[in-house]
């Protein structure tokens, strides 16, 4: 590994290891990307390769065109989604993608996920959101960066630094963040709200939004301008 990216390289490897210690995904499922805005270039785990295998050496270096800098492996076979949302959302430093059971359950039906609780609140101001089905032609194309392309008309009227999640229809959950550890965090987090919404609904199918007074206030106390939770 050179010393150029060394240590892109190893925050996208920590990220990735984290996919399988948080249990949101198995064998060879799922990616993390680190992202250098200055250099243009992300590190991502290469494709097909299972985690207990994996290496900081393993991670791969790649440009926005997704021609590889850096890597001796086939990058993960999701970079042009990640290199989509890269280029189109500002503020990113790192994306991942799972394939959490509960998030995708919800995908794989084409659902948002409900705002039930304050639970969720305390992360994102609405419901998780959902892209439409990718119609056959997209396709046949490019996938992957349909892929990205629908999460983005996803968020056309939405800000992805206020809600760093979506569910991508029939597929599965993308998360990011401003770093690839807190894109890993949001996944986790996502997880744990879809769980929490299943449980909620198989309980009581009919159970109620949460109000938007409690939503507005769980939001708003760590996010909002006057936020309050946690340490300063």
């Amino acid at each position: 590994m050179s010393a150029t990216y060394r240590e892109l390289r190893e925050r996208a490897f920590t990220a990735n290891m984290e996919i399988p210690r948080r249990g949101l995904a198995i064998y060879t499922f799922g990616n993390v990307s680190a992202f250098d805005r200055d250099r243009g270039v992300l590190a991502i785990k290469p494709s097909g390769v299972p985690y207990d295998r994996l290496s900081a050496d393993d991670m791969i270096v790649v440009d926005l065109e997704g021609k590889v800098v850096e890597g001796r492996l086939r990058p993960s076979s999701d970079t042009r989604t990640h290199i989509v949302l890269y280029a189109s959302f500002r503020g990113l430093g790192g994306v991942v993608h799972t394939h959490s059971t509960y998030a995708t359950g919800w995908a794989q039906t084409g659902t948002p996920i409900p705002i039930y609780g304050t639970t969720h609140a305390d992360h994102l101001a609405e419901d998780v959101p959902c892209t439409e089905v990718m119609r056959p032609d997209a396709v046949e194309g490019d996938y992957e960066t349909e892929t990205g392309k629908q999460i983005i008309e996803c968020f056309r009227d939405r800000n992805p630094l206020h809600t760093p999640m979506v569910l991508v229809a029939g597929h599965g959950p993308f998360a990011w963040g401003e770093d690839a550890e807190k894109a890993v965090y949001n996944a986790a987090v996502l997880e744990e709200i879809a769980r929490m919404a299943f449980i909620t609904r198989t309980i009581h199918p009919g159970a109620a939004r949460l109000p938007d007074a409690l939503v507005r206030k769980h939001f708003d106390r760590k996010h909002g301008k006057k936020a309050y939770y946690g340490q300063k």
